[in-house]
């Protein structure tokens, strides 16, 4: 396979006949070893976390694709650590959206002369960021998109809905385990054909901040629970 791409925690790769695979590997984001999904830069290696990326992602694209929400997903080999996805365009150089149902970490940080820790927000607060380490994933309003290019206010109106929409399943699908999910980031991206937006990329522990009661589940215990 061509190697087209290499990230933080996923490599990028297009096969023989064609096909875009997704390689999971066991870097995960963070700083001075210490897990964080807000961090844009690999902080830990842990072995098992590839696989187990890409066993949750696996699980809740096929939820999705159940109920006809619209992704890049087509198949996935836990073994091999690979999940064969549509073609897709990039917002720019990438474009994050971040969820939020309780005030904690990079939100907090910025209102927290507002705010308490931890305080639960009336309605989930959804957050659209730009790709970019120089610049540490600058926060986007809708106007600004617009301005750049890079989405139609039609379009981040499409994109906050289905946000709201995937993350109230997989709020749901945590609640079933007695896990309740504080914030997560989603990628979205444009069929390569079609120029639908679909989400992308995955859905995973290391993607998201989850609670059991006072305690905060590290992302390899997350699919521990939840499958079991």
């Amino acid at each position: 396979m061509e190697r087209i791409y290499t990230g933080k925690t996923k490599d990028v790769f297009k096969d023989t006949n064609g096909d875009i695979v997704l390689y999971f590997k066991d870097d995960m984001t963070g700083k001075d070893g210490v897990f964080d999904p807000g961090e844009n830069q690999v902080g830990l290696t842990v072995e098992g976390s590839g696989r187990a990326g890409l066993e949750m992602t696996s699980h809740f694209f096929n939820i999705l694709k159940d109920k006809n929400i619209p992704t890049h997903y087509i198949s996935s080999d836990l073994d091999k650590k690979e999940m064969r996805v549509n073609e897709i365009e990039n917002f720019g150089d990438g474009l994050e959206v971040i969820c939020r149902y309780v005030a904690v970490g990079s939100y907090y940080r910025r209102y927290g002369k507002y705010i308490e820790n931890g305080t639960v927000l009336k309605s989930p607060v959804v957050e659209f960021t730009l790709k970019d380490d120089e610049r540490q994933d600058p926060v986007a309003s809708k106007e600004t998109l617009d301005i750049l290019g890079l989405l139609t206010n039609e379009e981040y109106d499409e994109i906050e809905s289905l946000t709201i929409q995937i993350c109230d399943i997989i709020k749901y699908e945590l609640l079933k385990k007695g896990l309740e999910l504080y914030d997560i980031k989603l990628e979205f991206g444009r069929d390569k054909e079609t120029g639908d937006i679909l989400l992308i990329d995955e859905i995973s522990g290391g993607n998201m901040r989850v609670y059991k009661g006072d305690e905060n589940i590290h992302p390899l215990d997350i699919g521990k629970i939840l499958f079991n």
